[in-house]
């Protein structure tokens, strides 16, 4: 396969998801000691009544606000139109789940499969291990696999995905599914700088979706969609199943409320520091 050599992206920048570690010690107790000893199904049920709240119609007055309040750009929703064929934003569910008008095109034979906060990276055989309720669990469990099954020098990355930023999961390559995995467990906080020293705790334990995808040259990515608390669902396009051949930036799943999708790749990434912003499309 012939590889075309680009830049490293000028977009990357500096994230402002940052905390005191004071701050973090306190959510940090919340998310795991408080809200991660209620059973699974009871995080559950109580998220799926949260999530219900932004599919009232009231909640559509929400949307103008929240994008003054988060975007620079006094335009920033004309890139976008409602899902589902919608003539307008009914819901705030709706601007979360919200349709590129024209998609980014690939400027590279990989890209990221979603925008947000690279929170995680590194080599797979260099990321913890996570202690879950006194089970152990390796980095290729987050993505239902045993120890050795992902090769020790893939690369590993988490991007957390903030309620602000878009949230469709894309092909970060063009080849073949060869997997696709549901793991339902919990829903602890997903927010990174919670974790301080292993940002990716809650991709261990959380409820998942797990895509393989196998490029031309028969290397496997592998993608771990990861749910969270106020999570109604994750949602899989009808043609996205196993055996199915996917292109390069083409939709692979949409979340309702909450994620974080994490990926396992033969190939390293031109971000290399850790809270950097990167954007679905631009190039891995």
């Amino acid at each position: 396969m012939e590889i075309t050599v680009v830049s490293a992206p000028e977009q990357i920048k500096p994230s402002v998801w940052q905390r005191s570690s004071w701050w973090a010690k306190v959510w940090n107790y919340l998310s795991i000691q408080a809200w991660g000893k209620l059973p699974a199904q009871r995080q559950r049920s109580i998220s799926a009544s949260y999530a219900r709240i932004y599919d009232q119609p009231w909640s559509r007055h929400i949307i103008t606000p929240y994008c003054w309040w988060h975007y620079p750009e006094k335009n920033y929703l004309d890139q976008f139109k409602p899902p589902n064929g919608k003539a307008s934003f009914e819901t705030f569910q709706d601007f979360f789940t919200r349709e590129f008008i024209d998609a980014p095109q690939p400027q590279s034979p990989w890209a990221w499969p979603c925008e947000g906060t690279l929170c995680h990276l590194g080599e797979v055989a260099e990321i913890p291990h996570s202690n879950v309720k006194g089970d152990i669990r390796t980095v290729e469990q987050i993505f239902g696999l045993e120890v050795g099954d992902i090769p020790s020098d893939y690369h590993f990355s988490n991007v957390f995905l903030h309620n602000k930023n878009y949230h469709r999961i894309h092909a970060p390559v063009s080849g073949r599914i060869t997997r696709i995995q549901h793991i339902p467990e919990e829903l602890v906080i997903l927010r990174p700088w919670i974790y301080k020293e292993n940002p990716s705790v809650p991709a261990f334990r959380n409820e998942r979706i797990n895509i393989d995808i196998e490029d031309i040259d028969g290397h496997t990515w592998y993608l771990s969609i990861v749910g969270g608390p106020a999570v109604g669902t994750i949602e899989l396009p009808e043609r996205i199943q196993l055996g199915a051949t996917v292109d390069l930036l083409e939709e692979l799943a949409v979340f309702y409320l909450g994620s974080t999708c994490c990926m396992a790749a033969p190939v390293k990434s031109y971000a290399y520091e850790s809270y950097t912003e990167v954007e679905m499309g631009m190039p891995y």
